[in-house]
C-alpha cells in the first residue's frame, strides 16, 4: 500500500500495492504552506514512510503530547477551556522522510520535526490548509487508515 497526500487539493489518497485508490479523505496541511525547514511550520514535501503507529488501543479522542497520550479525552469544553492548543487526538503516524539532504538529516529533517499524520477535533475544518505542519484527519477516518496500513508503508506528500 501506499499514501500520497496532495497538499494543493488537501487530501489524502490510500493505494493498493498496484496503484489503484481504495480511499480518499479530506485533511489539513499547513497554514505555512508546503516547506521542510525546521521551525517554518510547514508541511514537507517528498517521499516518506511511516516509521511508527502510536496510540493503538487508545480511545477516540485521546489527546497526545509528545506522543504520549495525557489522561484527557477531547471534548468541546476541553477545546474551549484550552483555545490555542495544538490537539493532536486519537492516533499518530509519525513520518519520517527519505530523502536526505530534502526531507531527512540536518535542519531538514521531517521526523525530528515531529511531523505527524494525526486526528483533530471534529470542529476542526478539513479541506483547507490550518495545522502546525502536521497532517490532521479527522478520527473516524484516521482509526480506519490507521487499522489499514504498516510501518514503513511509503507516504509521498505533494506540494
Amino acid at each position: 500500500m501506499q499514501i500520497n497526500i496532495n497538499i494543493s487539493t488537501q487530501t489524502l489518497e490510500l493505494l493498493d500495492d498496484a496503484g489503484a485508490l481504495l480511499k480518499r479523505y479530506a485533511v489539513s496541511t499547513a497554514a505555512n504552506g508546503a516547506g521542510e525547514e525546521n521551525g517554518s511550520y510547514c508541511t514537507p514535501r517528498g517521499r516518506h514512510i511511516i516509521r511508527a503507529k502510536i496510540g493503538a488501543g487508545q480511545p477516540v479522542n485521546t489527546v497526545f503530547v509528545k506522543r504520549r497520550p495525557t489522561g484527557e479525552i477531547y471534548t468541546p469544553e476541553l477545546g474551549a477551556a484550552f483555545p490555542g492548543r495544538d490537539w493532536i487526538l486519537t492516533r499518530i503516524l509519525w513520518l519520517s522522510g527519505c530523502e536526505p539532504g530534502f526531507n531527512r538529516l540536518g535542519n531538514r529533517d521531517t521526523m525530528r520535526r515531529y511531523i505527524y499524520i494525526h486526528g483533530t477535533p471534529d470542529s476542526t475544518v478539513l479541506g483547507k490548509p490550518g495545522s502546525k505542519g502536521c497532517v490532521r484527519l479527522r478520527n473516524a477516518d484516521l482509526l480506519e487508515l490507521f487499522d489499514l496500513i504498516a510501518v514503513g508503508t511509503e507516504v509521498n506528500l505533494l506540494g
